[in-house]
């Protein structure tokens, strides 16, 4: 196991009618920013829960956070943190919501171009408060310090981390995951099933335990995520994908253990060129990686063939490929494609993801840094 630290600092308030817990760790004094995004939890009740809660508080609104947060956006609403001398941020959404939040907290104590946070890797040296209210789950930001935001004047979608913007409490209700689209439920789950892939699908390093974590969280997903799709007010099979989705980038699993992060820069390139959901661009990529690289992860896809897909083939080569269509099954079961063909895309794709790819510095990525442009042209050319 490799050497490393680990401090979550979230408070997790999960279950039906957490959201009354706010107002004690909202301070008189505070002057707050209620983010979110296109509207939705206007007509599911979440508005109204989240006023009732903020009763008696400072607050303004700023509405219209789009999925994948674009940085125009997000200026905005900097705008009127300054303007109005906001002193703490409450985002009410999914991992796009929290993740503009995150940006504005940090870019709000920032001298310079908020922009230079993502693209020049500037220190954040202090960041507004957060909370969140999670709405869809999928991507962990309620829990963790990560951000990503995209450019839409330069096709550019970029992240930074730091812990100084992590939500200081997390509101998970299951219930207000109800009413979502099927296809917002299926891209969380792809989405959270690919963050435990990529902290577990690398090399073995004699961690058990993190393993056995992860496989359990995927086992969760690959159980829960069709039926939460066909039993929409299921409170069980809904708290259960929510738990998963937070326990898949909070930090633990990935803990002591290398971490390949390349299935999600190539997507995020196919996101910011062409505006596919993210977890699509995810779904697209990671069976046409698994393929590329099955000789570097060769112990792992095993493991993940026998362990979490209950795989039983006694030839060892036969039980990588027949893994690698178990995770392609699993998300085309969740309605998710994973071809760049079934969204109408093609080789001029390929080359231009891979020359934005290559523009972005990203030329050295997976847990061995060898997945070069040519590599990634490779992976891409697979997923046609």
């Amino acid at each position: 196991m490799l050497n490393f630290e680990f401090k979550n600092t979230t408070e997790i308030l999960f279950g039906e009618g957490q959201i009354k817990q706010i107002k004690e760790r909202l301070k008189p004094t505070d002057t707050i920013l209620f983010l979110y995004g296109g509207g939705s939890i206007k007509k599911n009740g979440v508005y109204d829960d989240v006023i009732n809660a903020l009763d008696g508080f400072n607050y303004v609104e700023f509405a219209g956070v789009e999925p994948n947060p674009t940085y125009e956006t997000l200026s905005e609403a900097l705008s009127v943190v300054k303007e109005r001398n906001v002193t703490f941020i409450l985002a009410v959404g999914g991992g796009s919501v929290i993740d503009g939040a995150k940006y504005i907290a940090a870019a709000a104590h920032y001298d310079g171009e908020g922009w230079d946070i993502l693209v020049e890797g500037a220190q954040v040296k202090s960041a507004l408060p957060i909370g969140a209210v999670l709405t869809l789950p999928a991507t962990g930001s309620e829990s963790n310090g990560n951000s990503v935001v995209t450019k839409k004047a330069t096709q550019q979608k970029r992240a930074f981390s730091s812990e100084l913007v992590q939500p200081q409490f997390a509101v998970l209700d299951p219930t207000y995951t109800y009413s979502l689209p099927q296809r917002q439920v299926a891209n969380g789950v792809v989405d959270a099933f690919v963050h435990v892939i990529e902290q577990y699908l690398t090399y073995g390093v004699n961690a058990p335990l993190q393993d056995r974590f992860a496989e359990g969280i995927l086992s969760t997903l690959i159980e829960e995520g069709p039926k939460a799709l066909v039993d929409a007010q299921n409170y069980d099979v809904r708290a259960n994908v929510m738990w998963s989705a937070t326990m898949a980038l909070n930090g633990l699993i990935g803990k002591g253990v290398p971490q390949d992060w390349a299935t999600h820069m190539i997507g995020h390139e196919l996101t910011a060129l062409y505006q596919l959901d993210h977890a699509q661009t995810l779904a697209i990529v990671l069976p046409a990686l698994m393929f590329e690289k099955k000789a570097q992860k060769r112990e792992k896809i095993i493991q993940l063939g026998r362990n979490v897909f209950a795989l039983d083939k006694a030839d060892e080569d036969a039980l990588i490929d027949a893994t690698i269509k178990a995770v392609q099954d699993f998300f085309e079961q969740m309605g998710v494609k994973t071809r760049l063909g079934d969204y109408e895309l093609g080789a001029e794709a390929v080359e231009e993801a891979i020359a934005s790819l290559t523009n972005n510095g990203f030329t050295a990525l997976g847990e061995h840094g060898d997945i070069t442009p040519d590599v990634a042209k490779n992976i891409l050319t697979l997923a046609l």
